[in-house]
């Protein structure tokens, strides 16, 4: 049901507004159904039709035919005179940034005020422009009303299939490409990340040369030089040749311990230096030559990954595909089933 709300149009002084709209409103409703009998007695058929009825309409009604685009000035100039009316206030409250963005805006209103039959026809979204306003003020609410539902159900529906299908079609060129060889990785790695490749280099050696300061430093590097203290530590009590230092005595546990702290320091010192040194030329370098030398299990590799990116694509087809406008309407069924089925229909209604 179209609910209206008193308090919301006393809030937005819109109260003369919608007088107007609900002048116009009436005289669009008028003037189209007018417009529809004049073009209806305009055949033989609704003459004959209407004969049967009264002769005297088809009499009366025929100078009113011929004069009809005069009669029908008459509307448009009101629809002119209240487009010109709103173009002025539209002007004076600055509503749109140029004062020439009306009629644009409301070009239907205009084509419609055309007084011919292929563009009388935009009066009737005229009707949906004041409906537009109302509810734009909350004056009334369009989303109460079952054509409202209904439109925005199926208008979920017609998008929802034409994207999945654009956005499957999209998928399956794409596995296309992958599985013809498509260059677009070799393109990406020569167009967009070699002429990167200076940026690149600089902020990765920044970024290393950050890891390594904070490695250094007591605080934030306390987690890793425990961790590398730990995994030394188990290194040098499995090594044969060091664990022998135990069996001399008095000082085999002394110097084991100061050979276990000394190889951490040297282990940690040389993982700061070298994230420290790190500079972009030898980033460069290491790229230039640590990349680009493939042997033929590389290559298998890369064919694997690629396999795992199209099976991901082909799930992700089939999550597209999937129709949940169907699941919310049989939901919807589902709950109107079960509220009639808590209605007993043998028992009479209680008054």
């Amino acid at each position: 049901m179209l609910g209206f709300n008193r308090s919301n149009l006393n809030k937005s002084h819109e109260g003369p507004w919608l007088l107007l709209d609900l002048v116009m409103l009436g005289l669009l409703i008028i003037n189209l159904v007018w417009i529809i009998f004049d073009s209806l007695y305009a055949t033989e058929i609704f003459q004959q039709g209407l004969g049967y009825i009264s002769e005297s309409i088809v009499t009366a009604y025929a100078p009113v035919h011929k004069n009809f685009l005069l009669i029908d000035l008459v509307f448009v100039a009101i629809f002119l005179s209240e487009f010109c009316l709103r173009w002025t206030v539209a002007i004076i409250k600055k509503t749109y940034i140029r004062w020439y963005f009306f009629p644009f805006i409301h070009w239907y209103d205009l084509v419609g005020c055309i007084p011919l039959g292929a563009a009388r026809i935009f009066r009737f979204l005229r009707i949906f422009s004041i409906l537009h306003r109302l509810h734009k003020y909350e004056i009334i609410d369009l989303r109460r009303t079952a054509l409202f539902r209904f439109i925005v159900f199926y208008y979920d529906v017609f998008v929802e299939e034409l994207s999945d299908r654009i956005v499957v079609k999209v998928l399956s060129d794409a596995q296309k490409d992958i599985a013809a060889g498509s260059p677009l990785i070799e393109d990406i790695s020569r167009n967009v990340i070699a002429t990167r490749l200076p940026v690149l280099s600089s902020w990765t050696a920044s970024v290393l040369s950050h890891i390594g300061e904070s490695i250094e430093h007591n605080e934030h590097g306390k987690s890793v030089r425990q961790h590398v203290s730990q995994s030394v530590g188990k290194a040098v009590r499995g090594n044969p040749h060091i664990s022998t230092l135990k069996l001399v005595p008095v000082l085999g546990s002394t110097i084991e311990r100061t050979f276990e702290s000394a190889i951490t320091d040297i282990v940690t010192q040389s993982v700061v230096n070298l994230l420290k040194d790190m500079t972009p030329e030898k980033i460069d370098d290491f790229v230039e030559h640590g990349f680009g030398r493939f042997s033929s299990e590389d290559e298998a590799l890369d064919d694997e990954v690629l396999s795992v990116v199209n099976e991901c694509i082909e799930l992700i087809k089939k999550h597209v595909s999937q129709q949940r406008w169907k699941s919310e309407l049989d939901q919807d069924k589902t709950i109107i089933s079960d509220v009639l089925e808590e209605v007993d229909p043998q028992q009479p209604p209680k008054l």
